[in-house]
């Protein structure tokens, strides 16, 4: 059962905080719209799984997605040095959806995650977990996922030493049969909508992860896309003043 606070200077921007375990980085920070809700989305920040870097990443996005009409939900999670890794940062993944079940005025029927980078990665694999005995049964199923530069290919991500080896140290293992529950490219054909968004001077994250993933879904009969941004760095999609934030926001639209 989800617990709801009021928020605090740590959370600025929420109107209220839910939390879905004990650790203090178990927490959701819910952001309601004026008037009725469009949706739910579900934010994941990045950050290659890192302690370092936490939810406050996700926070300018949620108000836009507030001021935009959307229920937003900017997840903090166990990241690696800090209690994360392989499988609790998924197992916290899965139980902070499946905690808006609890939150009261909170709709549940369209879910959409939205992650950058690492973010992005779990972003795409929730829409994933029911599949595995591990996460079932998903409480609150996620009707679509949109990357925004996401590392969708963790066994590419492995060998490119992406994040100076943030794939191994979030994954415990070189790629192998381990890899099957986590890996979003493992999981093709998913039976929702992946948006990718992704700039194409992207040197954190290359576009050849999205490229790659969004090829292979197509391939194996998925609805998925990629959104490319023309000199855009890993961050630019993230900045909820370019265009490639506003590019996003249409997507959401299309798929509300």
């Amino acid at each position: 059962m989800a617990t709801v606070h009021r928020p605090t200077e740590e959370a600025p921007m929420s109107d209220e905080r839910i939390t879905y375990g004990d650790d203090p980085s178990q927490y959701v920070e819910i952001s309601r719209p004026e008037g009725s809700s469009r949706g739910t989305v579900v934010v994941v920040h990045g950050g290659f799984w890192k302690a370092a870097y936490d939810a406050s990443l996700g926070r300018p996005l949620a108000a836009s997605l507030r001021d935009e009409g959307w229920t937003a939900a900017n997840v903090e999670y166990r990241r690696v040095g800090n209690g994360g890794g392989v499988p609790h940062t998924l197992d916290d993944i899965a139980a902070a959806i499946d905690a808006l079940a609890d939150v009261e005025g909170v709709d549940t029927t369209h879910v959409i995650t939205l992650g950058h980078s690492a973010g992005g990665h779990l972003a795409v694999w929730a829409a994933a977990r029911g599949r595995f005995e591990r996460w079932r049964p998903a409480r609150v199923t996620v009707t679509a996922a949109v990357s925004q530069a996401g590392v969708l290919d963790l066994g590419a991500g492995y060998d490119d030493h992406l994040g100076g080896g943030a794939v191994d140290a979030f994954a415990g293992s070189a790629p192998g049969p381990g890899y099957a529950e986590m890996d979003p490219r493992r999981h093709l054909p998913l039976d929702v909508p992946v948006r990718c968004v992704h700039g194409t001077l992207d040197d954190v994250v290359p576009i050849s992860q999205s490229r790659d993933y969004v090829a292979a879904a197509v391939a194996a009969g998925a609805d998925a896309t990629l959104t490319e941004v023309d000199g855009g760095d890993h961050f630019v999609v993230i900045d909820p003043a370019s265009e490639a934030w506003a590019t996003t926001l249409a997507l959401l639209d299309d798929l509300a």
